[in-house]
């Protein structure tokens, strides 16, 4: 990627929806990945590998004996209860590890995870141009504000404890506001509450260090093993941009326990559908367009970013957008509301319009409700 360059906001598109005292900047170059749908191409990704995928279903609890666990399953939409087998576990359980090890595995232990809530806003988009802006704050933190989904600017994230793991994190009316007043401190064009179309809030479960303050509280992630009777791997902490080393690092504690199984191999390795050059995306959503000449630029760049490859296994053999079945709004047909159903483990509205995708953004609430019909007929 780019070296980290100056930017004179006096004269750049980026200075523009600035206020005028701000003259200079500093770009550094990142990635970005839609958190949600790492989550479920990592669960498609393993089970390609041989995992069994039970969506729904509860860990109720666990006994472990000499040489193995048994683990009580159940299933949350029918009801039904199972028993499996395994040699070892592994507590990958994030906000609820340390209910899951205390609770559910009924092991007495003092390391947990500090539950810290991240809050965000999603306005009408701020600026024209894509690219992201770091804030520095009074209070000492920061913020951003990023392109979200083509006609959205992105607001975020606080940092506040969050004391019960059950508990929906919600972005409360203080976090707006702190929001909305930290982004009007730099934006020519004040942020008000009244602007926000959406609102989510994510929850870190991050090692408990003991940090008096949130924000001050350990990003490093810590792996335990318990060797006796039967091992158990516990994961403390994690995020996205480190979680394939954290893998690899839970693989070497695992590797310790059993000889099948291989080292570092995922560096390099693309999740579903992301078997592509990094800059053969505009190739890819001219190509689907040549194909399908029914789909429109929006259209056809929505599904290479979300399905890569896999894109024209959504659309299959249409030659229409009508042979795509039902249209649900924005561009939300039936053949992708299967494609989500059979290959990436979606059962519900909220499943598809929120956490498959931010369609749910572009959608009525009639809309949203044909599409939770449809999956539940």
């Amino acid at each position: 990627m780019p070296a980290t360059s100056t930017v004179d906001l006096s004269t750049s598109p980026e200075g523009a929806p600035l206020q005028e005292r701000f003259s200079k900047a500093y770009e550094y170059s990142d990635c970005w990945i839609e958190d949600s749908r790492l989550v479920v191409l990592n669960a498609r990704d393993a089970q390609a590998r041989g995992a069994d995928i039970m969506v729904r279903t509860k860990v109720s609890g666990a006994e472990r004996h000499a040489d193995h666990w048994v683990v009580t399953l159940n299933n949350q939409q029918s009801g039904e209860t199972r028993t499996v087998s395994a040699k070892m576990i592994v507590n990958a359980a994030g906000p609820w590890v340390g209910d899951v090890l205390n609770g559910k595995l009924g092991l007495n232990s003092r390391e947990g995870v500090r539950l810290v809530r991240g809050s965000h806003i999603v306005v009408p988009k701020l600026y024209d141009h894509d690219k992201c802006y770091f804030f520095q704050g009074e209070d000492g933190r920061i913020i951003f504000a990023i392109p979200y989904e083509g006609d959205f600017t992105l607001i975020g994230t606080t940092d506040a404890d969050h004391s019960d793991p059950s508990e929906k994190p919600e972005c409360t009316p203080e976090e707006q506001d702190y929001l909305c007043d930290f982004a009007s401190r730099y934006f020519t064009k004040p942020v008000t509450r009244d602007e926000i179309v959406w609102t989510y809030s994510g929850v870190r479960p991050l090692y408990d260090d003991g940090a008096e303050d949130a924000s001050a509280a350990t990003r490093d992630y810590i792996l335990t093993l318990d060797e006796n009777a039967a091992p158990l791997l516990n994961i403390f902490g994690g995020k996205i941009t480190t979680y394939r080393k954290l893998a690899e690092g839970a693989l070497a504690k695992i590797g310790s326990q059993f000889d099948d199984l291989s080292g570092d191999w995922t560096a390099g390795v693309p999740m579903p559908g992301g078997d592509f050059p990094v800059n053969g995306v505009a190739e890819m959503i001219a190509g689907l367009q040549r194909d399908y000449s029914f789909l429109t630029q929006k259209w056809a760049q929505r599904l290479v970013r979300a399905y890569g490859t896999e894109a024209r296994g959504v659309l299959g053999g249409a030659k229409t957008a009508s042979d795509l079945g039902e249209d649900f709004g924005a561009t939300l047909s039936e053949a992708e509301l299967n494609w989500l159903r059979s290959h990436e483990f979606a059962r519900s509205a909220e499943d598809v319009v929120w956490r498959r995708s931010k369609l749910g953004l572009r959608m009525s609430k009639d809309q949203i409700a044909r599409v939770e019909a449809f999956l539940t007929a």
